[in-house]
């Protein structure tokens, strides 16, 4: 008998029919001799609605009770999955995520798993049930309600299965594993049945949307294998492991690109110790994650500098540095929206060259400019402007021949 843990999210339980239909394949794997642990997202549409709701009370709702309206979504689809199972003959329970002692830290909106107690989930097991549990939310130490963010059911549902050391953690969503690129705008892309801890995690943190990088990152931490395959039929998918000696042959693994990033540009800066600091501290005080980062020297002790920020924070990132601009003696502050990020990964690339030039060729070959450049151990990644992105992740999805025959 082993432990599964199958997360389903929100378009997988979108209205009723849906539920049963997860509900009859949480079955067979019960009737297979498994323990089954279900996380589920809201249905979909609905924290969106949440949202919008609160919005039309106030413009900035208080974080905690917005925690307290989202947590409602997932209280729902889990009653109706526990009641759509009982209908069917088994034995089910329903949690919260309090109920389920998932321990988090204060930050509302964006809470970080900190533990989980699963005693109760393993006594509810233990006594035949399938055990249904609310994803994306928990409780913080002073038992308030707090949510993880988007994609945070993805990390519920690992983190509840390093606690419980289950066998495998199954996420089932609207595609059917992980792709060499996307689909959508590659129709050369193809399935893998296989992509390491490291490969996923930068592919998460590079815009491809399958899997909420905490998620992977927790993975990773304890070991637990994920399986990410559709809710819509009974295909095979992509199974996230630790990587072996066949992954390191494959030189590129994937192609993934990101619409969602602005760039912001600090001219004629002084060039001396701390300034770096003083650009980028309040942006970092404000929330905003920053992403690439460049220095250009000039002459006559002066420099420029550029960072990428998500472009849902670029008008509040592009306030803050006008005012640093003026505090510091900046010449002026320069912002752009219209960009996109495409990058090459792959475990390979640690015991092979050649992979920038190569990279750098092929889009120069379609005369797309390369505006800004970082990379690491098992990824490059390119600032190009938006309107070449789609040419640029099919030229060089060709180029690495990652294409499907």
């Amino acid at each position: 008998m082993a432990l599964i843990v199958q997360k389903y999210g929100g378009t997988s339980v979108g209205d009723l029919d849906r539920i049963r239909n997860v509900a009859k394949r949480v079955a067979r794997t019960r009737d297979a001799g498994n323990d089954v642990v279900v996380i589920l997202s809201a249905m979909s549409g609905v924290t969106d609605q949440l949202i919008s709701m609160a919005g039309n009370i106030c413009g900035t709702p208080d974080c905690r009770e917005m925690d307290v309206l989202l947590a409602t979504g997932e209280q729902t689809t889990v009653s109706l999955m526990a009641m759509t199972l009982q209908a069917m003959g088994y034995k089910a329970r329903s949690m919260l995520g309090h109920q389920a002692e998932i321990i988090t830290d204060s930050s509302y909106n964006r809470a970080r798993i900190q533990e989980i107690g699963a005693r109760r989930i393993k006594d509810l097991l233990g006594q035949g049930n399938i055990v249904v549990v609310a994803g994306f939310q928990g409780v913080d130490a002073q038992g308030d309600i707090t949510t993880l963010g988007r994609g945070g059911s993805d990390t519920s549902a690992v983190a509840v299965a390093a606690a419980l050391k289950a066998d495998q953690c199954e996420i089932y969503t609207d595609v059917d594993g992980i792709y060499t690129a996307d689909p959508n705008i590659c129709a050369k892309a193809r399935k893998l049945s296989r992509i390491a801890y490291d490969e996923m995690l930068e592919m998460a943190s590079l815009g491809a949307k399958v899997l909420q990088i905490r998620s992977v990152e927790f993975a990773k931490k304890y070991n637990v294998p994920l399986h990410v395959r559709s809710s819509f039929n009974e295909e095979e998918g992509t199974m996230v492991v630790h990587e072996d000696a066949n992954m390191e042959k494959v030189v590129v693994s994937g192609v993934t690109h990101n619409k969602n990033e602005a760039r912001i540009t600090l001219r004629k800066v002084p060039d001396k110790p701390g300034i770096a600091s003083k650009i980028l501290a309040p942006i970092a005080e404000a929330g905003i994650g920053v992403d690439m980062i460049i220095q250009n020297t000039r002459l006559s002790h002066m420099t420029d500098l550029t960072f990428t920020v998500p472009k849902s924070d670029f008008a509040a990132a592009m306030e803050i540095e006008k005012k640093v601009a003026e505090e510091i003696g900046a010449e002026e502050v320069l912002g752009d929206e219209d960009i996109a990020k495409v990058s090459v990964i792959g475990v390979g690339m640690r015991s092979h060259s050649g992979v920038a030039s190569k990279m750098f060729a092929t889009l120069s070959a379609e005369n797309i400019n390369i505006l800004m450049i970082s990379t690491s151990e098992i990824r490059i990644s390119c600032v190009i402007e938006e309107k070449y992105t789609e040419l640029a992740v099919r030229t060089l999805h060709s180029a690495f021949d990652l294409d499907s025959e």
